[in-house]
């Protein structure tokens, strides 16, 4: 694996913005809370741009954000806008040298899954599936202190029930964290950009997609070998994942039936990523436990950053 350094509390970090365009007003919630915070938080070149019709820029100027973000060596860390749409306009062109060189932590989810898997695939780089400047700093109670905290000073993090973890079926299982947003997950199969989630400890998380939805997905994964040697299954919070008139545990029957060959845990519910309060920090390519007892757990076993 290929761990950042620690990043102290009054470290310089950059925001950029790799997918889509976010409101300016929420920028400015967002950065503020960054500073407020301790952090030495500045704003990539193009990352308040506007371009039609949703991006934040053209291609060649939100990598050229991404690129001078790891490459600049006062930034100890690189928090993403927000997710949208975009980021696999910049996967061909990503230049991995610049990233290995100068590895770092960086924060995103929903859209950015399809960069973040690349880079740990391709590099080794941890990734922070975590809160987003315009998405999740610029509303209150929009982050979860304890495990964005933990993730950057290098202690290891313990999730339970207070965020979200409950119990689809029960066991215990160890494994590399791995996944992230579950419909991103999915458009990236057939192309070389694909995650490598087999024989993980995986979180699929998405936000607005209807049972049926959800079930096409993870047949799509299981049909597509994704899935083999997985050793557990944690959901996320499965924001608006609803039909109108539908049981309100409708998605958990449908995960359940999906899986129903899959002999080991599976949970659901962990507040990360697309979420309704609280964004929970998860590092993904390094060792956790998921215990699914008398008390729903996953601990890591593993500092996602090096100690300086």
């Amino acid at each position: 694996m290929l761990k950042p350094a620690a990043v102290a509390p009054d470290a310089r970090v950059a925001v950029i913005a790799p997918a889509s365009s976010s409101k300016p007003e929420r920028l400015v919630r967002g950065i503020e809370a960054l500073r407020a915070r301790g952090y030495d938080a500045g704003f990539g070149q193009f990352a308040q741009g506007r371009l039609a019709p949703y991006f934040s820029g053209t291609p060649e100027e939100r990598l050229a954000d991404l690129h001078a973000a790891f490459a600049d060596p006062e930034v100890r860390a690189i928090f993403c806008t927000r997710g949208g749409y975009g980021s696999n306009y910049l996967l061909e062109d990503l230049d991995l040298d610049v990233v290995r060189e100068n590895p770092k932590p960086l924060f995103g989810y929903s859209d950015l899954t399809a960069l973040q898997t690349w880079l740990l695939d391709e590099t080794g780089l941890v990734a922070f599936h975590g809160p987003m400047v315009a998405a999740d700093f610029a509303v209150d109670n929009g982050v979860h202190d304890a495990s964005l905290d933990a993730a950057l000073d290098g202690d290891l993090i313990s999730i339970g029930a207070a965020e979200g973890l409950r119990v689809l079926k029960p066991g215990r299982a160890q494994g590399t964290m791995y996944g992230g947003c579950l419909s991103i997950l999915t458009s990236t199969l057939g192309t070389r950009f694909a995650p490598q989630t087999e024989g993980k400890l995986l979180f699929l998380e998405d936000v607005g997609a209807k049972p049926y939805q959800i079930d096409r997905m993870l047949r799509q994964m299981v049909l597509a070998g994704k899935f083999d040697g997985a050793t557990g299954f944690i959901f996320g919070e499965m924001l608006e994942c609803a039909s109108p008139g539908a049981p309100s545990d409708l998605v958990a029957q449908v995960i359940l039936r999906v899986l129903d060959w899959f002999d080991g845990p599976i949970a659901i519910g962990l507040r990360s990523g697309h979420v309704s309060h609280g964004n929970v920090t998860l590092p993904l390519g390094i060792e956790a436990e998921l215990m699914l007892e008398d008390v729903p757990r996953l601990r890591y076993l593993e500092a996602a950053v090096e100690s300086e």
